[in-house]
């Protein structure tokens, strides 16, 4: 006889543990051992939260490499089935090898289930043992995880509607998911929107939004408030605000933007003209919201406008607003505003803008390039790679609890009785087509930091720190990528052979970027320098640039007329006419502001089993190589956190949310 020492660990999350009968069965090169039920003397407690049980499994003789375990659980006469996380199971062989088997999966039944030795294989590689256990892993994955088109234009999303109805393993943790109601409760108390959230008056002074607002503040919240009117930071929010996707170098002025140097006032001795052929001026063209169909809020019809902004980088480098049009076609009717107008005709058209900013964030910037995007990456990975292809092992740490963020969105932000639905300009029949238009300018290179920055031309800008922290977190994730995949892929020709890779890439193409050949997105892989390319730009989009257009919501939103979710009059036709009265006229009402605040406190609340980029609780890599750059790629980010830290003492307004501290594994808020 051989005996086999097995050693099973139990997650540490909540409810891990189970009271059932467990059996194991190895499955090795030269034979199998026989279903044994693995029992320890601390009868219950041997597979409780956090629990290292040691086991001996015997065998006629040796079973040779060990490259599977099948794992099952039984109900006895007088213990129901209940749930089970293992996290690991470590077998060491008389011949004093030990093979890992990464699991990480609930077990919530009394069927086998079947693990692959934690060394990654790419499909022809494997046994054709191995080859069927993968293909009947990925049978089961596409039954799990279904597309289904939530509206025509849009990325597909997946087919669940309701989070319990999704599988166990892409579900919230119980920490998770109470601390989420929690906050979501707990939020309107600390808030004190209790009897705001219902209120359907219009502010009638600054000092009663202040009264909502002083509640709960953060110290970025406050210097908002107290700067919001000036010109000053109205620019740098362009640059380092919650969106920071829209500026872009500006050598011509467009057609339907007729500013002429008589009209502005030019920062310094040259003309605009001079500006321009400098590379000083700046444009902000929210064209993709013309005649979008706004939300009506109260019974009140709201107003979406879709500006042009034009900006100059002053000689002290700064970005100082210098020309606002408030529609597209330029007329009588769609006066330019300047710094030089009255002071509330000039606020009132930096609120339109501001307003125009948050709805466009919102949708584009925010729910579609990471929400959905992060969304499609995801449900492809489960569709189309089993767990033992080194691919799952990088990408899965970076899709955790993203597709049940994503069904709750659409069940309460964006369906027909959700916040945005109910509350911002763009709700409705606007939310959509905004959706639709968004989704068919998306390009690769836009997605791509390095390649967007250079096409907007924003590669010497000073004071950009989105750009600063984004392309180094950038160059951080490609270099530990491409040491990730040249481990498995050497050759050009390995990537073209991967059948599971291939179907990955067509999954994405097709069903999230709805075979739009022009948006550049690869249809199939060809060469390792591509795939890295690609998977560098998954990795930074469910993290880094999630963080970047989501953690500071909450920051430049809460003093809600920085960034008003909706609009109750029209843009003015006429200059000289805007009051204070006229301002506040113009903000949405009472219930609008509460719930918006709400929300963007929700979506900027951190929670306890947050994971920073480049942490990975769950060990899915066994080899050395591997593991030795996990840890490099742990290192480069902490060097980063140093630099940015060290950089923000300096700021009057720190620049945090692509710290790699501060920066999330995946969308998982």
């Amino acid at each position: 006889m051989v005996n086999y020492e097995v050693t099973v660990h139990t997650g540490k999350i909540f409810h891990a543990n189970t009271f059932n009968n467990v059996f194991i069965k190895l499955v090795g090169t030269a034979g199998n051992s026989q279903r044994t039920q693995l029992t320890d003397i601390r009868g219950p407690l041997t597979f409780a939260p956090g629990a290292v049980s040691s086991f001996m499994v015997s065998c006629f003789e040796s079973i040779g490499e060990v490259t599977m375990i099948e794992l099952d659980k039984q109900a006895s006469p007088t213990v129901p089935q209940n749930n089970w996380f293992p996290s690991k199971v470590e077998v060491k062989s008389p011949e004093g090898n030990t093979y890992n088997f990464p699991i990480y999966n609930w077990i919530n039944d009394s069927e086998v289930h079947v693990f692959r030795e934690g060394k990654a294989l790419l499909v022809y590689e494997d046994t054709q043992l191995g080859k069927t256990s993968r293909q009947q892993e990925l049978d089961q994955r596409k039954e799990d995880y279904q597309w289904k088109v939530y509206a025509p234009g849009i990325p597909h999303c997946i087919k669940n509607e309701e989070p319990s109805s999704l599988p166990d393993e892409v579900r919230f943790s119980f920490t998770k998911s109470a601390e989420f109601k929690f906050t979501a409760k707990k939020g309107k108390l600390d808030l004190k929107l209790d009897g705001y959230d219902s209120c359907k008056m219009q502010w009638t002074d600054t000092e009663s939004i202040y009264s909502l607002f002083c509640c709960k503040q953060t110290d970025a919240a406050a210097y908002v408030q107290q700067h919001w009117k000036e010109d000053e930071f109205f620019g740098y929010q362009f640059l380092n605000g919650v969106n920071p996707m829209m500026i872009q170098r500006c050598s011509v002025l467009p057609e339907n933007f007729p500013v002429t140097d008589s009209m502005v006032s030019i920062h310094g001795d040259h003309t605009l003209e001079e500006e321009l052929k400098n590379g000083n001026i700046y444009l902000c063209d929210y064209k993709l919201l013309d005649g979008v169909k706004a939300n009506t809020v109260n019974e009140k019809q709201q107003y979406l406008m879709a500006p042009l902004v034009l900006l100059q980088k002053t000689p002290d480098d700064k970005l100082m607003p210098i020309a606002i049009q408030l529609k597209q076609t330029p007329g009588e009717d769609n006066p330019i505003f300047f710094p030089t107008d009255s002071e509330y005709d000039w606020l009132l058209a930096k609120i339109f803008v501001r307003s125009a900013d948050f709805n466009y964030h919102e949708l584009s910037t925010h729910l579609l390039r990471t929400h959905l995007l992060a969304e499609v990456f995801a449900v492809s990975l489960l569709r189309n790679m089993p767990m033992v292809h080194p691919l799952y092992k990088l990408l899965s740490p970076h899709i955790r609890y993203t597709l049940q963020i994503n069904v709750m969105a659409r069940l309460l932000l964006i369906s027909k009785t959700g916040v945005f639905t109910n509350f911002i300009s763009s709700g409705g029949n606007g939310l959509d087509t905004i959706l639709q238009r968004a989704t068919s300018s998306i390009t690769y290179s836009s997605i791509c930091i390095p390649d967007d920055i250079a096409e907007r031309g924003l590669e010497a800008i000073p004071n950009y720190y989105y750009r600063d922290d984004g392309i180094e977190l950038w160059n951080i994730i490609h270099k530990f990528v491409k040491g990730i995949l040249s481990f498995y892929y050497k050759t050009d020709v390995d990537v073209e052979r991967d059948s599971e890779l291939q179907k990955w890439i067509s999954d994405i193409f097709v069903e999230g970027f709805l075979s739009n050949a022009d948006s550049g997105i690869p249809e199939r892989f060809t060469t390792v320098a591509q795939l890295v390319r690609f998977v560098t730009m998954v990795i930074f989009t469910c993290s880094a640039q999630h963080a970047a257009v989501n953690s500071g919501q909450f920051d430049f939103g809460a003093w809600m007329p920085n960034s008003p979710m909706s609009l109750q009059l029209p843009p003015p036709t006429v200059k000289g006419k805007a009051t204070e009265a006229t301002m506040l006229e113009t903000l949405p009402d009472v219930n609008g502001t509460a719930n918006g605040i709400s929300v963007l406190y929700l979506l900027s609340k951190q929670s306890t089993d947050f994971v920073p980029l480049g942490q990975y609780p769950d060990q899915l890599f066994f080899e050395e190589i591997p593991c030795k750059l996990i840890r490099t790629f742990q290192g480069e980010l902490e060097v980063l956190s140093v630099r940015i830290k060290v950089r923000n003492r300096e700021l009057e307004l720190p620049y945090n949310v692509m710290n790699p501290t501060m920066v999330e594994n995946s969308v998982a808020v």
